[in-house]
């Protein structure tokens, strides 16, 4: 597992950000705000939203709130240059406010792929106005991704486990189908998604569950926290009618990780579909 980036940038001759270099950024999503800090640009941040939670000093930043529920005036009394978000920020109106200001806005697109993550790159060294350090660390970073994808696809399994991922920060418990973040961290672990034919999330059901089958949950450490720990998880009736449940013992049955890593498709992405192919799929 790569050293936390607060501890030890991946991009060691990438030079520190300062006041001096001009740009003042906000980032809005914790991958993006990852890469910040992967570049050693986090003097440069004078504020982040809720989900920026890594490196530990991420959660030291200014916040300006939730990325979906921004106002116009708490970024702007920031004094931003430049305002990098995810293409869900908003509302919209206030990221129009934002740039009417004079601010620059670039909103970075998610379809949950490795490009993903090299847009996000991308797009903070050019509002760092460290392009330069941000190919060398793009260069780091797609080796790594290459190396883990040789991994997985070096000795498939007979049969890709059967993942099913529960999502359950609040209210009730959700499950993920095609065109998830989760569903393409569980196809790049190589394991097979438990649950397909539909796109999103949809309701945890005794039925979906039952069609699911499958061999291992995977959820946040957030969720299973929010539903009391794992002996409160595997008392859920619909969790009793799965193959996961019969080896709930085994440490496979039920993985979870921190939301922001699993899915946040940030420049950890290649370390967690390491860790996660050794712990479910080579298991």
């Amino acid at each position: 597992m790569a050293a936390p980036a607060d501890a030890k940038s991946p991009n060691p001759g990438a030079p520190p950000g300062s006041a001096a270099d001009g740009a003042r950024l906000i980032t809005l999503g914790g991958g993006i705000t990852e890469v910040v800090y992967a570049l050693g640009a986090q003097a440069l941040l004078v504020g982040t939203d809720t989900t920026s939670l890594y490196p530990a000093a991420a959660q030291a930043t200014p916040k300006v709130g939730y990325l979906r529920q921004l106002s116009a005036e708490g970024l702007l009394a920031l004094r931003p240059t430049a305002v990098v978000a995810g293409a869900d920020a908003g509302p919209p109106v206030v990221l129009d406010q934002i740039r009417s200001a004079g601010v620059k806005v670039e909103l970075v697109a998610a379809d949950h792929s490795w490009e993903e993550v090299r847009r996000k790159v991308a797009a903070v060294g050019r509002a760092a106005g460290r392009e330069a350090a941000a190919q060398a660390l793009q260069q780091q970073l797609d080796a790594r991704w290459q190396a883990v994808q040789e991994r997985v696809r070096a000795q498939p399994p007979a049969r890709p486990p059967r993942v099913l991922f529960v999502l359950s920060h609040s209210g009730s418990p959700q499950v993920a189908g095609e065109q998830t973040a989760a569903d393409a961290m569980i196809r790049f672990m190589g394991a097979r998604n438990a649950l397909g034919g539909f796109q999103g999330y949809r309701p945890m059901t005794a039925e979906a569950m039952a069609a699911a089958a499958p061999d291992v949950i995977l959820t946040t450490t957030q969720g299973l926290e929010a539903v009391g720990g794992t002996d409160a998880f595997w008392q859920r009736p619909e969790v009793a009618l799965t193959p996961a449940f019969r080896q709930r013992h085994t440490p496979r049955a039920l993985v979870h990780l921190d939301a922001l890593e699993l899915l946040g498709f940030g420049p950890r992405l290649p370390d967690v579909v390491e860790r996660l192919h050794r712990q479910v799929v080579r298991a």
